[in-house]
């Protein structure tokens, strides 16, 4: 089953963030990961959560974005974005029907 990783992204530090977002597609793509969103408009339509971006990223199964999460590649991007962001990160199994 798909697992999906979502994530509330508040940049702290544009710069510093740049070079994260440069290197961070490679590692995603080597795990399995896909992109399905990577920022864009946000409307908020029910209550008041306001993500500053949003990012959802797709990977085949639960264990192969836990095994991207805690890669040793990973780690030092993980290390940057944590340093120039304000993040929260969710993990959660999916399934989509296809279209």
């Amino acid at each position: 089953m798909a697992a999906y990783l979502i994530g509330d992204i508040e940049v702290l530090d544009a710069r510093e963030f740049e070079i994260y977002r440069a290197q961070v597609p490679a590692v995603i793509a080597a795990h399995g990961g896909t992109y399905k969103v990577r920022g864009g408009a946000i409307e908020v339509l029910e209550d008041d959560w306001t993500p500053k971006r949003c990012v959802i990223l797709e990977f085949p199964d639960m264990a192969a974005l836990k095994t991207f999460y805690n890669s040793p590649d990973y780690a030092p991007l993980l290390a940057l974005r944590k340093k120039c962001t304000k993040s929260k990160i969710i993990a959660v199994e999916g399934y989509l029907p296809p279209a």
